[in-house]
């Protein structure tokens, strides 16, 4: 059995992330030392069982993006007081994206800090939620508007669980997965599918590393996502998040090309991964409603300046502040009617 190990390195500190098939069985070895007790954050869904060698409890959360949310965390904070959790212990996210951002975020705050690890049971939580500490929870303003930066003792990638995944959560991971072709020109076509979740997760290590709080270079982490958290907020989550990022990706290059920054080939190239590759959706909702995502837009967290998105160029992606809003407005209602 192949076991791929990819350590984060950062300042004083660094942890594994590891790729295998049955590597969730191994899970004692990767518990901090100190721990004594273990809440275990999960869904009933999630076919995962976990033989830990420290006293330990399960916690569900509900299904959905309405249980991404403060009262979330509050219900979870009541569960670590009535168990004793202390600082010393550990909590570990057993799921999707939306378990390990809310088992991250409320490790972070219990206590002020409490170790957290992660056992990402789909393909968007092994190539890109459960690494590099990103958590938060939505309000109805937006996506992951409330959260904190909390990197985990360890993540634990067990590709035997994408075998049990329904397609519509399959796919979603894919355009997570599709992401990846537009950061660092690697040819993720030629590897198998552990061999590309492994090369995810090396790249997305390497963007933490450089910039583990995300004010340079992780942003551009963050392609497709402008429009796709704006798609999931006004939709009200009728597209789960990997579906948004596919349709964020593809407006991307489209706004890109329209402000003269890359050719239509390159527009094609992304049609070509998204959606001939991955078999992606690549359009809008018919019926979305254009001002209120614009709104949405500029209330995105990485909207310093005006509407902000991460651009394709000859030189790569680049950071771009201040894109007007009538060339966005523009390009969107275009995109509504392809």
């Amino acid at each position: 059995m192949t076991i791929h190990r990819i350590d984060v390195h950062l300042p004083e500190r660094e942890y594994p992330v590891l790729i295998g098939h049955g590597v969730s069985q191994q899970i004692g070895q990767w518990l901090p030392t100190t721990a004594r007790r273990a809440i275990v954050v999960t869904q009933k869904e999630i076919p995962v069982s976990l033989d830990l060698p420290i006293e330990s409890k399960v916690v569900t959360i509900a299904q959905g993006e309405k249980a991404k949310s403060l009262s979330t965390i509050e219900n979870l904070c009541q569960e670590f007081a009535e168990m004793g959790i202390t600082r010393n212990d550990v909590i570990i996210g057993v799921g999707g994206g939306m378990v390990t951002d809310i088992a991250g975020f409320a490790a972070s705050t219990w206590h002020r800090g409490t170790p957290v690890v992660h056992v990402a049971s789909s393909l968007l939580a092994m190539v890109d939620a459960a690494i590099g500490g990103k958590t938060g929870v939505n309000l109805p303003q937006g996506k992951n508007l409330v959260g904190a930066f909390w990197q985990p003792s360890a993540v634990i990638c067990d590709l035997d669980l994408l075998s049990t995944l329904p397609a519509r959560e399959l796919r979603c991971g894919f355009g997570e997965v599709a992401k990846y072709h537009f950061l660092t020109g690697d040819d993720l076509l030629s590897l198998d599918l552990d061999e590309r979740v492994a090369r995810c997760v090396g790249i997305k290590a390497a963007f933490v590393e450089q910039d583990e709080h995300e004010s340079g270079k992780r942003a551009f982490l963050n392609y497709g996502h402008t429009l796709a958290h704006a798609l999931e907020t006004v939709g009200n989550h009728q597209l789960a998040h990997g579906e948004a990022v596919a349709i964020g990706l593809i407006f991307a290059a489209r706004l890109a090309q329209a402000l003269g920054r890359i050719s239509l080939d390159r527009v094609d190239y992304h049609e070509l991964v998204v959606g001939k590759t991955y078999s992606l959706q690549t359009r809008m909702p018919e019926d979305i409603n254009i001002d209120q995502l614009l709104a949405a837009m500029a209330r995105d967290k990485k909207a310093l300046h005006g509407l902000t998105f991460v651009l394709d160029s000859p030189q790569g992606l680049e950071v771009v502040a201040d894109v007007p809003a009538d060339i966005v407005r523009a390009e969107l209602v275009r995109f509504s009617q392809a």
